[in-house]
């Protein structure tokens, strides 16, 4: 593949979350027309790429990660005329559209998985995973991601069906060639209309190891996880190669694997572009560093050099063999401001500091709505504001393993995916400008100080900080193509690090505290050498951090 096909090395990417993004008729659900309104909003910010999340016909377990037509759209969120129109729109404003591919499960009321269960001989049968009981329980220990077991007993025909999700998320079988074929023919249907790639839903999953074994069952967990038989399995090369071959190599596109589980080494193998699977990746590991032993759930906080450690294994080990998606937010991560950042005094200095820290590495970057004008977490006190499947299902979970109704909440207001999902912000009026109705899920109380308008009309907000970061990407190729030098390695709260390329070099010093920070002399001494290209504060002495500042230096 040459260089120049390469368009999305030097693209951005914003995702939209329909549910939450633009309300356009009033019902308190974002809609296509919704997203129509708003795609001078994003030209003006400069992304290159929209990514939506799932649009298709569903029941809404899971917010339309449950498919049940996968060539009909939801009928909140409009019509195939809605979706036309909107992809002619994208297209003439010079930007380009990426949908979500949610093939490692269906929704339980797809025409596939009804006729699925209706008899052992049926010819759907095996378009999913479907297997005995063992010794009267389940085929094996899997848990599921949203709590329970990964299996379902179906009386109909006296076996239990797999889940890796939802219960009503049944995982469809890639081993059947008929099932693959049938996913490639969805596939072309959104090509040949025009879309520009696809984001792939833990595609890393489809395959399972035979025989699916039991895992390993943890200290107080009341199923075995099942992941080393599931993630990255025997054949999930061979099953992206092949959709490579018959699908996506015919169209000038991105593809992005969401891929659970998986290190540097997985990465260059799923993203070298000798191999013709994916252009790049979503990996987790960064995202899993203020987790506890035992999950997202068991908090602790950041440690700021393992995190510089983990970016730079993924920076140095990708370079020049495969390629890095850069991202701190999406739908299913809290906000990073209230994360990694300050989300109380230094929320703007500390938003514009995260940006900058992944803005000048080298991959392609990705903003969550909402993430460009500093939006926070939420903290609803009743568990009946939550709407997350995932959420509800912990806490009732964790209700019976003995934690207190405090100690859950506490999880949920750190790392619960609602706090992504709130509504956009788009002005101080009622309900943040998102709907003129009562929005699906409630929101967030702060929209009076942080939203849309007040942020274009501050020439200082953290919206332009992005707009300017987006801008720099286009014009300087080093931060596209330069190699990465992490420098004060084991500083805990100073992430620095250069980038090289031809005769240029970036400097890039960002402070994670709230705290003033004296750089080394190491540093400083270098620091004459270069001229200030970007900061989140006005002119100062380099040699000092001011809070949360991110200082970027040019020579």
């Amino acid at each position: 593949m040459k260089t120049n096909d390469q368009w999305w090395k030097k693209s951005v990417v914003y995702q939209i979350y329909p549910r939450s993004f633009n309300d356009s008729n009033g019902d308190g659900i974002g809609d296509i027309q919704g997203i129509i309104e708003k795609l001078d909003y994003l030209k003006l910010l400069g992304v290159d790429v929209i990514w939506l999340s799932p649009i298709y016909d569903s029941p809404n377990d899971d917010n339309g990660y449950d498919i049940r037509d996968y060539q009909t759209i939801m009928d909140e969120f409009g019509t195939t005329a809605d979706f036309d129109q909107m992809l002619e729109e994208i297209h003439k404003r010079d930007m380009k559209l990426v949908m979500d591919l949610v093939v490692n499960h269906t929704s339980d009321e797809h025409e596939w998985f009804v006729q699925s269960k209706k008899s052992k001989d049926n010819p759907y049968r095996d378009y999913y995973i479907w297997r005995e009981g063992n010794k009267g329980k389940e085929p094996n220990n899997w848990g599921s991601f949203f709590s329970g077991s990964a299996w379902d007993y179906d009386e109909t025909t006296n076996e239990y069906y797999l889940h890796l999700f939802s219960k009503k998320q049944p995982d469809l079988n890639w081993e059947n060639p008929k099932l693959r074929e049938e996913v490639y023919d969805m596939m072309k249907y959104w090509l040949d209309k025009g879309i520009d790639g696809f984001r792939m839903d833990v595609i890393n999953m489809i395959s399972k190891q035979p025989g699916l074994p039991d895992g390993v069952l943890g200290e107080g967990q009341l199923h075995g996880d099942g992941s080393p038989f599931f993630m990255n399995g025997p054949r999930i090369h061979e099953f992206l190669q092949e959709m490579n071959q018959e699908v996506l190599s015919k169209y000038p596109i991105m593809t992005v694997g969401e891929m659970p589980g998986t290190t540097p080494d997985d990465a260059i193998l799923y993203t070298n572009p000798d191999r013709n699977e994916v252009n790049m990746i979503f990996t987790f590991e960064h995202m899993d560093l203020d987790s506890a032993p035992g999950g997202k759930w068991n908090l602790k906080p950041l440690n700021l050099v393992e995190l510089k450690e983990n970016q730079t294994k993924w920076q140095t080990a990708l370079h020049n063999k495969g390629w890095n998606s850069l991202y701190w937010n999406n739908h299913d991560q809290p906000r990073i401001v209230s994360r990694f950042g300050n989300d109380k005094e230094y929320r703007v200095k500390s938003a514009k500091m995260l940006a900058a820290c992944l803005h000048f590495m080298q991959g392609t970057p990705y903003i969550y709505q909402g993430e460009e004008i500093g939006m926070t977490n939420v903290a609803f006190t009743s568990l009946e504001d939550y709407r997350d499947i995932e959420t509800i299902n912990m806490y009732h979970e964790r209700k019976l393993l003995g934690f207190t109704h405090e100690e859950i909440m506490t999880s949920i207001y750190a790392k619960g995916r609602d706090n992504a999902r709130t509504p956009v912000q788009w002005d101080d009026s009622q309900h943040g400008g998102f709907t003129s109705g009562t929005p699906w899920i409630k929101t967030n109380p702060r929209y009076k100080e942080i939203n849309v308008k007040s942020a274009l009309e501050d020439p200082q907000s953290i919206f332009y900080f992005y707009q300017k970061l987006i801008s720099l990407r286009k014009e300087m190729d080093i931060i596209v193509e330069g190699d990465f030098q992490l420098l004060a390695k084991n500083h805990p709260t100073l992430f620095a690090y250069e980038r090289k390329w031809k005769n240029e070099s970036l400097l890039v010093l960002c402070n994670f505290s709230a705290n003033e920070l004296v750089l080394e002399e190491e540093l400083t001494s270098r620091i004459p050498e270069y001229k200030v290209l970007l900061s989140n504060y006005e002119a100062g002495n380099t040699a000092v951090l001011r809070p949360y500042e991110a200082v970027v230096l040019k020579k």
